[in-house]
């Protein structure tokens, strides 16, 4: 085929019916795929990551509220603890942790409105 027989056959009027019966079939299988039950939620592969998640969770709160609930409230903490939380609050300054976690905070708010929006619930 020359590019003067393709430009001929796209530049003829015709008007393209489909063949009888295609548009029927065409829909027959559209409302078979709508009537099939959803697939499940793939539940064994998202719960051991729930409960990594929630393992880790409960270990971070236990941690933090261990040393408030044991000991006299005068204790002094180790000074390998102390020189470690100094680095930690200077490189969150350095980086501007206060402003990075601001951020978050008001995009999280942004997105939560925006959905709120779009499903209909105003409220919060």
């Amino acid at each position: 085929m020359r590019d003067d027989d393709l430009d001929r056959i796209l530049s003829s009027q015709q008007e393209i019916i489909p063949s009888s019966g295609f548009v029927d079939a065409v829909m027959d299988a559209v409302r078979r795929e709508s009537e099939a039950p959803p697939m499940p939620f793939p539940w064994n592969r998202a719960l051991p990551g729930l409960f990594a998640a929630c393992f880790t969770l409960v270990s971070v709160l236990v941690a933090a509220i261990t040393p408030f609930t044991r000991g006299t409230p005068t204790r002094v903490l180790p000074t390998g603890l102390l020189s470690a939380l100094d680095l930690i609050l200077q490189a969150w300054q350095t980086i501007g942790g206060n402003w990075i976690a601001l951020a978050l905070i008001v995009s999280l708010a942004s997105v939560k409105l925006s959905m709120r929006f779009v499903s209909g619930q105003v409220g919060w």
